[in-house]
């Protein structure tokens, strides 16, 4: 149990050397003084209890602008979703935990720390004897391109403990992830967006 001003005014006044110099009684100028102190004292080593939450960027909320300041953010990806607590957060987390990587399945779970739900569809080269008719022909540039699909408009809704007062109840769009994948992926390919069934 975390000490209240009343227990750090006690200790305060066992400090106080004996004698009539020191009155400890209540009404007393020292007593008051060592109130104000009590209260600040206490004030603090509550503060102190916040630290560990704050020091994780999964549940800061006062830190939060220190963490996406170390972290770069927002960059110029950040789109409304980010203009969000929870959205600021799962921004500020991909981008701390981010390894890197040119895997479809590293790209999936990019796109799912960032709210989204995408299949990828890697193209290949037409080949006699392995490919079938009425096949498309992707050849040339083709295999260096791939297919992201995603739901047509990807909503975020506001939750309880994720959300602050003042966000909007739900907030949509897919500026996010197209930039965020164009940024991330590998140089030489090119990236198709579409969205629905």
């Amino acid at each position: 149990m975390m000490p209240t001003a009343a227990d750090y005014l006690e200790q305060l006044k066992t400090l106080l050397p004996p004698g009539q110099a020191f009155p400890r009684e209540a009404g007393t100028t020292l007593h008051n003084l060592l109130g104000g102190m009590a209260i600040e004292l206490a004030r603090v080593d509550s503060r102190g209890e916040s630290l560990p939450i704050e020091a994780n960027p999964a549940s800061t909320n006062e830190l939060l602008v220190d963490w996406e300041r170390v972290a770069g953010l927002p960059d110029k990806c950040s789109g409304v979703l980010e203009e969000t607590l929870q959205g600021r957060r799962n921004a500020l987390l991909t981008k701390l935990t981010s390894t890197g990587g040119q895997s479809r399945e590293y790209f999936i779970e990019l796109a799912q720390s960032l709210g989204y739900t995408v299949t990828i569809k890697e193209f290949r080269p037409f080949r006699a004897g392995m490919s079938r008719a009425g096949e498309a022909l992707t050849n040339g540039a083709w295999v260096f391109t791939w297919l992201i699909r995603s739901p047509e408009v990807n909503v975020t809704e506001f939750r309880a403990g994720l959300s602050a007062a003042g966000e909007r109840l739900r907030t949509w769009g897919n500026d996010t992830l197209e930039c965020k994948l164009n940024q991330l992926k590998p140089a030489h390919t090119i990236t198709i967006f579409a969205y629905g069934d």
